[in-house]
């Protein structure tokens, strides 16, 4: 436990020494944790979750196709 205690006091002093790089690790840290979790927020509200109304699974898409007079749908 004192090795790890030791260790972490030496990055403290390290990370203090050179306050441009640890602006730029925090910065790349934090965009990476804010794009992680804006990408799982999407995800879980598009994939995982159901619409919240009964039936949401047979849902059906209707649409014209603009080269001709036929109509086509989409499931899902």
């Amino acid at each position: 436990m004192s090795i790890l205690w030791n260790d972490i006091k030496y990055a403290t002093r390290l990370l203090r020494k050179h306050p441009g790089f640890t602006l730029i690790v925090v910065l790349t840290l934090a965009i990476g944790i804010g794009a992680i979790t804006s990408m799982f927020s999407v995800v879980n509200t598009v994939l995982l979750n159901p619409f919240p109304y009964p039936g949401s699974d047979r849902l059906v898409r209707v649409f014209n196709d603009p080269r001709g007079r036929r109509f086509h749908y989409q499931i899902g």
